[in-house]
């Protein structure tokens, strides 16, 4: 089954975006062999790493008769495009020749989903503003239906009621822009009914087996509160009620419809997977918990009507199964591509074909198609044949001690062919901030340690995947303790003789960009040179512009963040922007025009900032991307003009 859109956490829903260091673990010995008995590989152009697969995103119908697919393409003298094919299916092998069902020019499709087997719906935006439509494509006639049309309206699948042939339930803010309403959509009139009225204050929806939207997740000041209903046309009531530090979130109701399957934290620092009656809704049954990370997610099975395994992260993804038949599906297919991580991204109805990833740090890797009850795998697509896996670097879990003495987990990758000493580095922070950085294919990371430098990414407080506690440790934090976690792995490079100190550089997108601004402001002798890509620059105005859905969350982001009155002095202490007199590192600025989460008021007043003070700073904006590069041609460009800039001033 494919999950149902639930309301993600708290942490996932803002998503953008001295004591001595006691370091706990050092740089493996293996990996300093292995990195520098390899020769060097030769330097592989950036649209290796950037371009878009040729052949990617693969999805099976329900049937399993049909594929779809993602190619590139070039349509009435536009620049090429992510659009979705179609082809037929003989068993697993793709015959006669593929059908474009998409006819996009302006940007990538960025996701699409079958609607049984005759219809495609996909989601798109305008100019990177994230006000996404979705629209319907009959695969048979090639009619294509914006289901949400509508001037800034944001619309999102909700569930695609794989048992009703001509509706889909859509979740959309065409009547406020700050809340969802959700709506039964019928495919082919394209009418709307109105399933759920929110309020105003409720964050998210959730539906039963049967596609009946049953649950509503409620944001009252500093409050989550979890509303359940029998039916339809019962009133909601509140059975859950924690502040938000405590999360509490339903993947997915019991086979019945009558229990919930819950990811909570209520009393415990780590989140498990537990079950909640709604008539008991205080008592939770554990279902699953890891002592030292959180639970991430579940997988569902409609045929069997049952939950198949859950999934957390300790340096990789690992799954805890609940199911044999999941089990022994997922050995199969490891068995077949020995080395790879495996994630089952499509099936067809009847759960006897999957479309296959098979990847690894070094590889995005190849798709395939795995017949169960054959247990045969066939090929579909290697997803970026132009570069070798074995000239690409291994990215090797590391860990060490803050200075006030929390871990912290992370990634390096050295240059391959390089011994890894006095080497020219990336400090590389993620965005969110409440998010993490996982171990498996990075093309920036791949494409930094080809140009020879040193990679270190770091899950900072804040992270997600490590609890509560280490959640909670970011709170208040932005530009503080935050910041010295991403000091302290800097420091730990050049104490471990990885990096050399006057090379090192530090490169991160929205909240990544925020802390290397905040990098350069307040260590300003710890870099040679920083890129802020959509990065926030001062914590007022980016409060002031963000967009009006993020509105009743507003409480809990200033309690998370700090709030601009009570908290003025550290918010302005802690505005890279408001402190600009302090850099002098070299900085590159880059930022879509059409973000609409880190405005571009956050780049233009950084850049004037330091303009006014004679400071050349390079600054590339794009008036049709937003949080992030989607376009091909705009990430080449980018990129190359990063690689000239970082070269320029830690010659790697």
């Amino acid at each position: 089954m494919k999950m149902k859109q639930w309301p993600p956490s708290l942490p996932t829903a803002l998503v953008l975006v001295g004591a001595s260091l006691g370091f706990a673990l050092a740089l493996p010995a293996p990996a300093v062999a292995q990195a520098a008995a390899q020769a060097v590989p030769k330097t592989y152009p950036v649209r290796d790493f950037f371009s878009n697969p040729e052949k990617a995103y693969f999805q099976l119908s329900q049937d399993g008769r049909t594929l779809g697919f993602m190619q590139p393409v070039a349509i009435d003298g536009a620049p090429r495009r992510l659009n979705v094919f179609v082809q037929s299916l003989k068993g697993s092998e793709p015959v006669g020749e593929p059908r474009r069902l998409t006819a996009e020019t302006a940007r990538d499709i960025s996701i699409y989903h079958w609607k049984g087997s005759n219809r495609v719906l996909y989601t798109k935006d305008f100019g990177g503003d994230e006000n996404f439509h979705v629209v319907s494509v009959d695969v048979r006639t090639g009619k294509v239906t914006d289901l949400t049309p509508g001037d800034k309206v944001r619309a999102d699948l909700m569930d695609d009621l794989p048992d009703d042939p001509h509706h889909i339930l859509v979740s959309h803010n065409r009547r406020n822009p700050e809340v969802f309403d959700v709506y039964r959509i019928d495919l082919r009139t394209g009418r709307e009914t109105l399933v759920a009225r929110n309020p105003g204050d409720i964050v998210g929806w959730g539906t039963d087996h049967a596609g009946q939207v049953r649950l509503a997740y409620r944001s009252e000041g500093l409050n989550s509160i979890v509303l359940y209903r029998p039916n339809e046309t019962s009133e909601f009531k509140p059975i859950v009620t924690t502040d938000y530090k405590t999360e509490v979130e339903v993947p997915a109701f019991t086979a019945d419809n009558r229990k919930l399957y819950a990811i909570s934290n209520r009393g415990r620092d780590k989140k498990a997977l537990v079950v909640i009656d709604p008539a008991r809704p205080d008592a939770e049954e554990v279902v699953f918990a890891h002592p030292e990370v959180d639970l991430g997610g579940v997988t569902w099975s409609r045929l069997r009507k049952k939950l198949t395994e859950a999934n957390f992260v300790t340096t990789k993804v690992e799954h805890k199964f609940f199911d044999a038949t999941a089990q022994v599906i997922h050995e199969r297919i490891k068995a077949k591509v020995p080395g790879m991580e495996v994630t089952l991204q499509s099936t067809t109805k009847a759960e006897d074909k999957f479309i296959v990833a098979a990847a690894s740090d070094r590889t995005p890797g190849a798709r395939y198609i795995y017949d169960a009850k054959a247990n045969t795998l066939s090929k579909l697509a290697e997803i970026n044949p132009k570069i070798p896996a074995d000239d690409m670097a291994p990215m090797k879990p590391i860990s060490y001690r803050s200075r006030d003495g929390l871990t912290i987990h992370g990634y390096l990758t050295l240059p391959v062919g390089r011994e890894a000493k006095n080497l020219a580095c990336i400090v590389n922070p993620h965005g969110g901030p409440w998010e993490r950085d996982l171990w498996g294919y990075n093309p920036e990371v791949q494409f930094l340690a080809n140009r020879g430098y040193c990679v270190l990414q770091m899950n900072f407080r804040g992270s997600t995947g490590y609890g509560r506690q280490f959640w909670e440790a970011s709170f208040g934090q932005w530009g503080l303790k935050m910041q010295d976690d991403i000091t302290d792995g800097a420091q730990w490079l050049i104490k471990e003789g990885v990096a050399d100190p006057k090379r090192l550089a530090i490169y991160g997108a929205s909240y990544g960009g925020y802390a290397t601004l905040a990098g350069v402001t307040f260590t300003p002798d710890l870099y040679a040179a920083a890129v802020n890509y959509v990065g926030v620059s001062n914590l007022f105005t980016f409060m002031n512009t963000i967009p009006p859905y993020w509105r009743p969350l507003l409480p809990k982001l200033h309690d998370m963040v700090g709030h601009p009155e009570k908290d003025k002095a550290r918010l302005t202490a802690t505005s890279p922007a408001l402190n600009a007199d302090r850099i002098k590192t070299p900085l590159f600025v880059v930022q879509g025009a059409r973000d609409p989460r880190v405005n571009k008021a956050e780049s233009d007043q950084m850049v004037e900032a330091l303009r006014s003070r004679g400071i050349d700073v390079p600054y590339m904006v794009k008036d049709n991307e937003g949080h992030g590069f989607s376009n091909e041609e705009n990430q080449f460009e980018f990129y190359d003009a990063m690689e000239a800039f970082l070269a320029k001033y830690l010659k790697p």
